[in-house]
């Protein structure tokens, strides 16, 4: 007998986000399948990084669900969400650093709070992931005397700690030049290709959502939801509602 489908690494289902009653998106039902590099796209204001701290637990769900390789991700078991959020790492805008430690003693941050390790064990597995972002020889500097794509990339050594099935990253390419935009997008691309990582993406840069995105969905402010969903060149050879090509053609696709 074939082997039984592997559920999505994500299904939301009647999904509605926002805050103190206040309605931001309604009913969103999507899906990420696992290894795949999934964006979530729109304009200022529409509700990208609102649905990026639903999915990490930061908010509790107005309505809908929410699950993970088809377990339930509940705000009101603690115990489970804690568990569950072992299973993935966060990339915060900016990195999200802690000022006052190296770049060491922040990737060792989630190895202490969440596993047995020892602390030799631990510098090794830090020592690991920092190679594994081209940050070797830096482990002892404070993220102030670094660039701001090396603390890109060490917020992402923090978030590869655990050795996430999922990885979720708020706007990475946010304030990089092309260049160093384009070595990250290798690097996330290489992570994916080497680990089987699921990336999920909140972005409105162009090059990066056409250079790395497998599928997109599309937020719009004035519908609270999702206007279009697939891959983007897709969406945009096929689309015929004008804010999606607005949006995907305002500039023209790399080749």
């Amino acid at each position: 007998m074939p082997a039984a489908p592997l559920p999505p690494a994500i299904a939301v289902t009647g999904l509605a986000c926002g805050y103190d009653g206040r309605a931001v998106l309604t009913d969103l039902t999507f899906a990420v399948a696992p290894g795949e590099i999934f964006f979530i796209i729109g304009g200022s204001g529409c509700g990208k990084s609102t649905l990026l701290r639903h999915l990490v637990g930061l908010r509790p769900p107005q309505a809908g669900t929410v699950e993970f390789f088809g377990q339930p991700f509940s705000p009101h078991d603690p115990a489970a969400q804690r568990a569950r959020l072992q299973t993935f790492g966060v990339l915060y805008q900016g990195g999200a650093l802690w000022s006052s430690l190296t770049l060491r003693q922040n990737v060792a941050l989630p190895l202490e709070e969440y596993t047995p390790l020892s602390q030799a064990e631990i510098r090794e597995v830090v020592a690991l992931k920092l190679s594994q972002v081209g940050l070797t020889g830096f482990e002892d500097y404070y993220p102030s005397e670094i660039s701001g794509g090396m603390r890109k990339r060490a917020g992402l050594a923090r978030a590869l700690a655990l050795d996430p099935a999922i990885v979720f990253l708020d706007e990475p390419s946010a304030g990089l030049d092309p260049i160093t935009s384009r070595r990250l997008d290798e690097l996330l691309l290489q992570i994916r290709e080497l680990f089987g990582t699921t990336l999920v993406v909140v972005s409105h840069e162009l090059d990066s959502i056409f250079r790395l995105a497998d599928r997109v969905i599309l937020l719009d402010r004035g519908a609270q939801g999702i206007i279009a969903a697939g891959p983007p060149r897709a969406l945009v050879a096929g689309s015929r509602d004008p804010r999606v090509t607005e949006f995907l053609q305002r500039e023209a696709p790399p080749q």
